[in-house]
């Protein structure tokens, strides 16, 4: 049985393909996954090509079940047309209203939490236990999700991303430009590229370390028994120089995924 998992954020799209015979653990049964761009204009039955050509290329000729989160409205209108055309009758799971995600949510307003943040802060819970904090690093945004010690979502921060930052700096800067997301020959840069790169790496990695020592503070908890993982599209650049990242799983909304399928369908 496979079971095609979809992770659609504002820049990117993560997919992955799960093999669940037998009922596999943790993220075991991940069996191949690509990233392709979140692009607003794909229609649904391009949404179905891409994703059937990407599956036919690694050896994958039927898919048995769909589990899906989406943040960009629009995609998951087409999303929705697809699952509906091409996947009717099969164990289909969308994250949002009505699905079971097994966590509790302790916030204000839980339906405006989006449903990526839910999913990585199960898989946290599932597979690391909490305490935990989420760092999800895309291009868009820097995203902070917290577990406490029971177990339970209560919040968390968000901050730009380090492409979008990017993209602002060479935009509104007369004479600034993109540069490559390299770690610099020294913090305190010699030229324009190397003082961006280290604004971008250095910088972002204290915001990473600055908001999760500041949110275990809030906590009340012992830093060494909170797990702090990183995932997303992060730049390694960046993460290699966080001091405060415990476990790398780049993984980790995928393998949420498979345990909301799990949870709904298993």
């Amino acid at each position: 049985m496979i079971l095609l998992c979809l992770d659609v954020s504002n820049s990117h799209t993560s997919i992955g393909a799960f093999d669940m015979s037998p009922a596999p653990t943790d993220e075991d049964g991940l069996i191949e996954h690509w990233q392709v761009s979140s692009d607003e204009r794909r229609t649904a039955d391009e949404w179905q090509v891409l994703i059937t050509g990407l599956a036919a290329r690694s050896g994958i000729d039927s898919i048995d079940a769909v589990s899906m989160c989406c943040t960009v409205p629009s995609i998951l209108v087409e999303l929705r047309s697809m699952q509906e055309r091409y996947y009717a009758g099969l164990p289909v799971a969308v994250v949002g209203p009505g699905v079971k995600t097994g966590i509790p949510i302790h916030t204000d307003n839980p339906r405006e939490v989006g449903a990526d943040r839910i999913v990585n802060a199960l898989a946290a819970a599932e597979l690391y236990g909490g305490p935990a904090i989420v760092v999800d690093l895309n291009g868009t945004a820097t995203i902070f999700d917290v577990i406490d010690a029971d177990n339970r979502y209560v919040g968390g921060a968000i901050a730009p991303g380090v492409e979008l930052s990017l993209e602002a700096l060479a935009s509104r800067g007369a004479q600034l430009r993109s540069v490559e997301l390299a770690v610099p020959r020294d913090v305190v840069g010699k030229n324009t590229v190397e003082a961006l790169q280290s604004g971008l790496v250095f910088g972002f990695a204290g915001l990473v370390d600055g908001m999760v020592n500041r949110i275990i503070d809030s906590l009340g908890a012992d830093p060494d028994h909170v797990t702090v993982i990183a995932t997303g599209s992060f730049p390694g650049s960046v993460v290699d120089h966080c001091e405060t990242i415990t476990t790398r799983d780049p993984y980790l909304t995928l393998t949420g995924l498979r345990l909301i399928h799990d949870k709904n369908h298993g």
